[in-house]
């Protein structure tokens, strides 16, 4: 399930990403980022993982369109989690998702990041 984060404002927008996700969770996830590509040309995301599981093998021509489309648009992207597979996965965001990836274990620091 994707859901956006309340603490979203401008082109910085974030989003919990927990238990499983499917491709309808891209159908929440891309209308926001496109809306503020739309006004700002670029976006920040925040993707708090501290809850996901897996993403449904349904879901990956979705996510695999999303990062191709939104690459050169997502500024800065910040992974927030507790595991170790997240800090490789943000590797991985760096280079199909993002301009700018970090990992992060405090949320409230990725916030900071993205907002500076």
């Amino acid at each position: 399930m994707i859901e956006k984060i309340p603490r979203s404002h401008d082109n910085v927008l974030g989003f919990r990403v927990s238990g499983d996700v499917t491709r309808e969770d891209y159908e929440i996830l891309e209308p926001p980022v496109q809306a503020s590509v739309d006004a700002s040309g670029s976006v920040r995301l925040l993707l708090d993982m501290t809850d996901f599981r897996w993403e449904k093998v349904e879901a990956w021509a979705a996510d695999l369109g999303f990062g191709k489309k939104y690459h050169d648009s997502i500024e800065r992207m910040a992974l927030v989690g507790q595991h170790e597979w997240e800090k490789w996965l943000t590797r991985l965001a760096g280079l199909f998702y993002a301009r700018e990836a970090r990992y992060f274990t405090d949320v409230d620091e990725a916030w900071d990041w993205l907002d500076s």
